[in-house]
């Protein structure tokens, strides 16, 4: 099927023609310190300088935010899923759309992430690589979303967790081929359920889904060819087994079906050792189940773990689009600082996703995306919330 492109939107330009501009802010936090006033100089999509005394050279627009403004590095989401509407019956309006439909729902998700400030999101798994057909779209006319790193449909078991996205692959050759196929389609990752999930009828979030082996195949394969491995990992079991074959990030880190507190304290500690990232995700239901997820995210924080944390947009009711910064504000609950919150939507979601030097930070080079807020983020992270004005690659379009 030949999939219609978007229309072209017009967003309101920001500077010279080139998009020659200078912001000016009473605050800034850059992805990792907040300091005071700041003047950044834009080019190009791209920040060009930095620069504390408020200088502007002759001919180069001023877009003063104001004193009480703060100006970000527009936020990173390490884990969303654009082909999924946050509805009651997530697979069923999955299989009720064809891919026009389907391409034409991500294209709102996508937009609705950007207007909160989401300017870089990881597709965790689409349907037929649509994610990837969207990045496309959003990379030759930024006002229509965010950067779009896709995985394709994540790589499962027949039957296991997400199938209907239509990744199934067992044995070696397949799961290579698997592998090759994403990286043909321009793939930015390979994302694979090492556990199941809740959500997908007959699979067990408890129990691994691939072997070591099996893992290590995927992961082996993945790095040959330049693209990083995040594993879906609920288990105990399937977080061990993706640490050891290489994954670079682990997603959920739930540690269901543990052999125990010992077992899972020395798993935690090489996780956080090891510096593979640990992708968290809000859990906003109450019991037993969030109280042991709760308890993971503690230790892995206090043991230095590289901490993300994703939305998850797009799988429940709870988990629309756009909804990173509460997420981030539900990290920071646990008692995680809310500079650490930041930067697990920032620098460190960026560093994640295989683009630190573009991604996440306000620094020369970086990409011109950014979020504007009233006030001071690390006296509250509700403040994600208090948005003044979003910009992607330089370009104003909130």
């Amino acid at each position: 099927m030949t999939l219609s492109p978007a229309r072209p939107r017009s967003v309101a330009g920001t500077g010279t023609d080139d998009g020659t501009c200078a912001l000016r802010a009473g605050r800034m936090f850059d992805g990792f310190t907040l300091s005071g006033a700041a003047t950044v100089h834009v080019r190009r999509g791209r920040i060009v300088a930095v620069d504390r005394t408020g200088t502007v050279p002759p001919g180069v627009p001023l877009v003063d935010l104001g004193d009480d403004a703060c100006l970000l590095p527009g936020l990173v989401d390490v884990r969303a899923h654009l082909a999924l509407d946050a509805g009651p019956d997530t697979a069923g309006a999955l299989l009720a759309a064809d891919d026009e439909r389907l391409l034409a729902r991500m294209r709102v998700a996508a937009r609705t992430a950007l207007r909160a400030g989401i300017t870089t999101v990881r597709d965790a798994g689409d349907r037929g690589f649509l994610a990837a057909a969207l990045a496309r779209e959003t990379a030759a006319d930024p006002g229509l979303g965010p950067e779009i790193l896709a995985s394709g449909p994540p790589i499962t078991t027949p039957g296991g967790h997400g199938h209907l996205l239509g990744g199934a692959a067992a044995g070696t050759r397949a799961l290579v081929g698997a592998v090759r196929e994403r990286h043909a389609r321009g793939c930015s990752l390979v994302t694979i359920m090492a556990s199941g999930d809740a959500r997908t009828p007959g699979s067990d979030p408890s129990r691994a889904q691939y072997t070591r082996e099996e893992l290590r195949t995927v992961v082996s394969e993945a790095h040959r060819l330049g693209l990083p491995v995040a594993a879906h990992a609920h288990a105990t079991e399937a977080i061990a087994d993706a640490l050891a074959a290489g994954a670079d990030s682990l997603e959920h880190a739930s540690f269901l079906g543990g052999r125990g507190t010992v077992e899972e304290l020395r798993l935690q500690a090489l996780i956080a050792g090891s510096g593979t990232f640990v992708g968290m995700t809000p859990v906003r239901e109450a019991g037993a189940y969030a109280d042991g997820v709760h308890t993971a995210y503690r230790a892995l924080a206090r043991l230095g773990a590289r901490i993300t944390v994703g939305s998850d947009a797009g799988t429940a009711p709870d988990r629309p689009h756009g909804t990173l910064p509460d997420a981030a504000m539900e990290l920071a609950a646990l008692g995680v600082s809310p500079l650490t919150a930041l930067k697990a939507v920032t620098s460190q979601a960026a560093a994640a996703c295989g683009a630190g030097g573009r991604k996440g930070r306000i620094g020369a080079g970086a990409d011109a995306d950014f979020l504007v807020i009233d006030g001071d983020p690390l006296a509250g992270l509700t403040s994600l919330r208090d948005i003044r004005a979003v910009f992607r690659a330089g370009v104003r379009i909130r």
